[in-house]
């Protein structure tokens, strides 16, 4: 058990999962339904407080998420947290559940304390889309060259600039480890990528797919990979691939 602190701060760790679907988001912004907005009003309601969180990525609109981390921090704890678990999922939308609450350390952030965060994207090839899966999997309808695709996103792997691959925002660095990038196969028409990174720009992880499938496509070849990281330019590096085939994975500290 943690011990209480001095400062009387009570720090928490939440484990979430959300269907990004019809969310403008994680973030929290007026007006328009967020990830964010539905957790802290849950819980404002369930502790009486005016409860902030942090997470450890946060999700554009359109983006899922199997294992988001979110962290807060309290005057008071929590009480029993398996039913603080309970009582959130009683309160929160379908498309949100939290799976963890657990105490932590004064000061842990679920963005600062994190090692590496991990997505996943899906893509189908088959000429015919499933209804089944349009939420989650981007269709794009047409064979793709795997082995094309594995030597485009070998080229991924260590320290980088991403300017070519980002949103860059206003004076933020676009310099990032990827520690491993592989596209598999699942079943015949069933691709999945999986890139693990320290940390990602805006957009990244959707504009390394959408590079690898314009390799995969023939349209653009993997050894061109390095002069376009080299170019810093996103206009060197082609489409982004739709939000919603990506999904935040998991978060490791």
């Amino acid at each position: 058990m943690v011990p209480p602190n001095e400062a009387g701060v009570f720090c928490y760790r939440l484990d979430l999962a959300y269907e990004g679907t019809d969310f403008h988001g994680f973030a929290r912004q007026p007006s328009v339904r967020t990830v964010q907005g539905e957790v802290e009003k849950a819980l404002s309601l369930l502790l009486q407080e005016d409860v902030r969180t942090t997470c450890a990525g946060r999700t554009d609109a359109g983006v899922h998420a199997h294992r988001q981390v979110v962290s807060m921090a309290l005057p008071r704890p929590v009480g029993d947290e398996a039913a603080l678990i309970r009582s959130l999922n009683r309160r929160l939308p379908p498309d949100i559940s939290v799976h963890r609450v657990s105490r932590k350390d004064e000061g842990w952030s679920a963005r600062f304390s994190a090692r590496w965060r991990s997505y996943r994207y899906f893509v189908d090839t088959h000429s015919v889309g499933n209804p089944l899966t349009r939420r989650q999997v981007w269709q794009v309808g047409f064979p793709l060259d795997m082995e094309a695709m594995n030597a485009a996103a070998g080229h991924l792997v260590g320290t980088h600039d991403f300017a070519s691959f980002c949103r860059a925002a206003e004076g933020r660095s676009t310099i990032r480890e990827v520690h491993h990038a592989c596209w598999t196969t699942m079943e015949p028409d069933s691709l999945r990528f999986d890139i693990r990174a320290s940390a990602f720009c805006h957009q990244m992880v959707r504009s390394l797919v959408g590079w690898c499938v314009e390799v995969g496509r023939g349209r653009r070849r993997a050894v061109e990979t390095p002069d376009v990281l080299a170019a810093r330019s996103r206009q060197a590096a082609g489409p982004v691939a739709p939000p919603h085939g990506l999904i935040l994975w998991e978060v490791g500290y």
